[in-house]
């Protein structure tokens, strides 16, 4: 049996290595890895791999099902896609965010549990917001400066913190209530599935939870923002996918969405802002599909996903590109460019027709199959406003866009891209082209089995004519979506001029309030402590070091006296008695002088001085 190999350990092994090889072995390992990791997938086993047992929960590193595989796929095949886009890139941390970011996502892709998911969750917010804050200085054909990056970044960090914090209380509410860390099928009701679905919302960037996402993308480098619109949006669809399948909420939740974000973009005169609001509107069709929940429906949704990392991906790089080449970040600024980069132009308007959904182009396929389930669920609300989405897609990303930077005034002087960002966007190109003409392709490695055909007469009919009828309005109201050098107000409005309301609160009544709480904590707590500590450690000093110190000079004393009267009595009389017996017993020796005679004559005198005592 084919053993599993994450494919995450590739790019956190290719941000190890970054730092220490140079040259064409830096480029060899930030293409090659990627690819090992996309053909690493094309033999992994399904089934769950790299379990391990900690306090008493599994957690589950890599669960591979046709879910997981789908994404994987396209991730890897999208990570090859952008670091040879990226090959130019001389910013070593820039890299290594890269590396670890496409990790992250890779990690919460496969996670079989919820810890796990967490844990790679942070990852990929972490890392990612470095694309943005290397955006201050991007490197660029003509040299530019964006003091907008550093803000931007901040504000990303904090959204995508707020968002952690909402999912990890999720889990752990979850968990403390009995249920299972398992990433499966999650809670639809109750506060801990709703902290949980927050936390996804936030990262799929649902209305009103997605300004981080217009704000911060344009101000990225010109290959992170690439990267950006790949992994951290689509990552949060896989999970809506995976926990959140049928909640009805999320149709009209998805479906308003994709009408609100393709409405910014007929206003938006920054292309790549531009695009990033087409990221919000096309999030919506894969939420929509979500809350439809039929097969037809999920597979349509996680489909679109599929392809719109493709189309996505090749519309950011053709204005990356633009941007790359020029140093100019507006429409108003921009022009009469098609003579100059003729290749960026047919490339991205490849890219243009799969997001619109023409036919033989990626988005054909998938679109039509949410709009499809949501006329089976006879949800005729949400068609509608699908369709509706679908035409200002047309109109805005196909049209408008391409016109102002391709055509109209000539205001600037450009040429296409090197090589390697061509080759890049050409391989994106192939692959919308290539789902477009044979879907059986993607249809045979969506999670369910499909019975649908997208090529049928009036589905083809119907598409054409909605398009003809967007350009029919676009010609009519050119004059009117011209861009203009102004900002669009969105939900980030609010906390940006809601930052100088929170910090009044900050520092008045809540610092007036703290100040109060910690008066009379100081007043009820703080000082009678002292006081008291202060008593005691008088009364350690003066009463119990006394009585140790006293009773230790008092045994130091004892023991002297001790000591004298040990010296001087007990051993002088010891010694004196012994002195003593032994001089007697020197003189005594002297008597025995080994002659009987000698003892007889004492004992006569001893017997006479005996007679003498007892006479007397």
């Amino acid at each position: 049996m084919t053993s599993f190999i994450h494919p995450s350990l590739f790019f956190f092994l290719g941000a190890a290595l970054l730092p220490f090889i140079r040259g064409k072995g830096q480029s060899a390992i930030r293409i090659g890895l990627p690819l090992l990791a996309f053909l690493s997938l094309l033999i992994a086993p399904e089934g769950n791999h790299g379990i391990l047992s900690l306090g008493g929960y599994e957690l589950i590193f890599g669960r591979v099902d046709r879910l997981s595989l789908l994404f994987g796929y396209i991730f890897t095949f999208m990570a090859v896609v952008g670091m040879i886009y990226s090959l130019h890139v001389k910013n070593e941390g820039e890299r290594i965010a890269a590396f670890l970011y496409i990790g992250s996502a890779l990690g919460a892709l496969f996670a079989g549990d919820l810890i796990t998911l967490f844990l790679f969750w942070e990852i990929m917010a972490f890392s990612s917001v470095f694309l943005i804050w290397f955006g201050k200085d991007p490197e660029t054909a003509v040299p530019t400066h964006n003091p907008k990056a550093g803000p931007a970044g901040f504000r990303y960090l904090m959204v995508h913190i707020f968002g952690g914090l909402l999912l990890l209380g999720g889990i752990v509410l979850y968990a403390a209530q009995g249920g299972s860390i398992a990433f499966a099928t999650l809670p639809k009701e109750g506060l801990a599935g709703w902290l949980i679905l927050l936390g996804f919302l936030v990262n799929a960037a649902a209305p009103p939870l997605h300004a981080w996402l217009p704000d911060a993308y344009p101000e990225a480098t010109v290959t992170g923002t690439i990267f950006l619109a790949t992994f951290t949006t689509k990552t949060a669809v896989y999970v809506l996918a995976r926990g959140y399948s049928g909640m009805q909420i999320l149709a009209w939740w998805g479906a308003i969405m994709a009408l609100y974000g393709v409405s910014y973009t007929l206003l938006e005169n920054n292309p790549r802002r531009l695009l990033s609001y087409h990221i919000i509107s096309q999030v919506g069709y894969m939420i929509a599909g979500i809350g439809i929940g039929s097969e037809l429906a999920v597979n349509g949704a996680v489909a679109h996903a599929f392809n719109n990392i493709l189309y996505k991906g090749l519309l950011m790089m053709g204005m990356s590109a633009v941007f790359y080449m020029t140093g100019r970040r507006k429409g108003t600024e921009l022009g009469g460019l098609y003579k100059d980069m003729p290749i960026t132009f047919i490339l991205y308007m490849i890219a243009g027709f799969s997001i619109s959904g023409f036919p033989f182009f990626a988005g054909f396929i998938s679109k039509a199959m949410i709009i499809s389930a949501a006329a089976e669920a006879h949800l005729g609300g949400i068609w509608l406003i699908l369709m509706a989405a679908a035409a200002g897609t047309f109109l805005s990303t196909t049209l408008k866009l391409p016109y102002v930077v391709f055509f109209g005034e000539k205001k600037v002087e450009a040429k296409d891209p090197p090589k390697h960002m061509l080759a890049a966007m050409g391989l994106s190109a192939a692959g919308c082209i290539l789902v477009g003409v044979a879907p059986g392709l993607l249809y045979r490695i969506l999670p369910f089995p499909v019975d649908y055909h997208a090529y049928t007469v009036e589905h083809i009919v119907q598409t054409v004519q909605l398009l003809l009828a967007a350009a029919v309005g676009f010609v009519f109201l050119l004059h009117k979506l011209h861009p203009e050098n102004t900002v669009s107000l969105d939900f980030d409005y609010f906390y940006r001029k809601g930052a100088p309301l929170f910090m009044w609160l900050a520092n008045h009544p809540i610092a007036k309030y703290e100040q109060a709480v910690t008066e009379a904590y100081r007043f009820v707590l703080i000082e009678p402590a002292k006081k008291l500590a202060s008593i005691a450690w008088n009364f350690d000093i003066w009463v119990v070091d006394g009585l140790v110190n006293a009773s230790g000079w008092f045994t130091l004393l004892e023991s002297r006296i001790s000591e004298i009267f040990d010296v001087y009595v007990v051993d002088g009389t010891v010694n004196g008695v012994s002195t003593t017996l032994d001089a007697g017993a020197r003189t005594l020796r002297r008597l025995q002088t080994g002659a009987i005679q000698n003892y007889i004559l004492a004992m006569v005198l001893g017997i006479v001085v005996l007679a003498v005592i007892f006479m007397f």
